[in-house]
């Protein structure tokens, strides 16, 4: 008795490279989580489906830890990107490649990345989207944090000073050190209101921080992208 045929699932590319003469090795992100397959062929249409932002139908072929692309078909209108939008999707698409295990299913950051790419093509600000993003990662990735509590469980005091100790939260400290956060920046993050004076700022280098750890000392090569000459 035949078994099932494999059955197409949303996805999108996060990075290809060539492979052998006319392959391609692929990363997709999908809800089972960020999956590796060969792309046969990849310098005829398959190819050109094969690029970054493109919402994709792909079927999956095969059991080990490396897949075959069966088959690929666009799955709607591709988000277009440019300037700092594009820059940030590249750095969604490497945070993702470094963080996310192999075959580990996150519906959850899936549909959040998909969403946060349409975010990014309308031009919503960026930072708040990108923090969003870190944010949610983190978290579903089982690495996340209170912002209005303490590690004892204390609520966050306005006026306190914190610092971030990684995997275990929020810790207020009492003598002035390099690194540290102030009450009301954090209070203002754990409700994103990012009118707050300081809250963006402060957010980008708390999820720095906590990124930090879990990147393995190797600094993305996206960030590189922001950097003014």
């Amino acid at each position: 008795m035949s078994s099932n045929p494999p059955i197409g699932q949303p996805a999108y590319v996060l990075h290809s490279r060539a492979y052998r003469e006319s392959s391609a090795l692929v990363d997709f992100l999908t809800p089972q989580g960020r999956l590796r397959a060969v792309l046969r062929g990849a310098r005829g249409k398959a190819g050109t489906l094969a690029r970054p932002f493109v919402p994709l139908e792909v079927e999956f072929r095969g059991r080990g830890e490396l897949k075959n692309v069966g088959r690929m078909e666009s799955a709607g209108t591709s988000t277009w990107l440019n300037g700092e939008a594009l820059f940030s999707g590249l750095y969604l698409n490497e945070l993702l490649i470094r963080l996310l295990p192999a075959e580990d299913p996150h519906p959850a950051i899936f549909e959040h990345y998909a969403a946060t790419l349409l975010a990014l093509a309308e031009g919503r600000a960026l930072e708040p989207l990108l923090r969003a993003f870190e944010w949610r990662l983190l978290d579903d990735l089982g690495y996340g944090f209170a912002l209005d509590t303490d590690i004892h469980g204390d609520p966050i005091e306005a006026q306190g000073m914190y610092r971030l100790q990684v995997d275990a939260g929020l810790e207020q400290v009492h003598l002035l050190q390099p690194g540290l956060f102030n009450g009301t920046e954090l209070l203002a993050m754990a409700q994103a209101d990012w009118s707050a004076p300081g809250a963006l700022a402060a957010a980008k280098r708390l999820m720095r921080q906590a990124l930090a750890v879990h990147l393995g000392g190797r600094p993305l090569v996206s960030r590189e992208l922001f950097r003014k000459p």
